[in-house]
């Protein structure tokens, strides 16, 4: 059984993975990768912590 803590850096983890693709593909079709990467890069820890607040209060409301 995986814990919190395990379960919260896998979502990170995805969230930083789907921004560095989103970032790069971005960059690369508008020739400013550098800017793009690292915009991808933030958004998608944004949105995996915003996924793990989501999934944590889901979970408390079934309790």
């Amino acid at each position: 059984m995986k814990t919190r803590k395990n379960r919260s850096i896998g979502a990170q983890g995805v969230g930083i993975a789907i921004g560095i693709a989103i970032g790069t593909v971005v960059g690369v079709a508008t020739d400013n990768l550098a800017i793009w990467l690292a915009l991808g890069v933030s958004l998608g820890i944004v949105f995996g912590s915003a996924g793990i607040f989501q999934k944590s209060a889901s979970e408390k409301r079934r309790e």
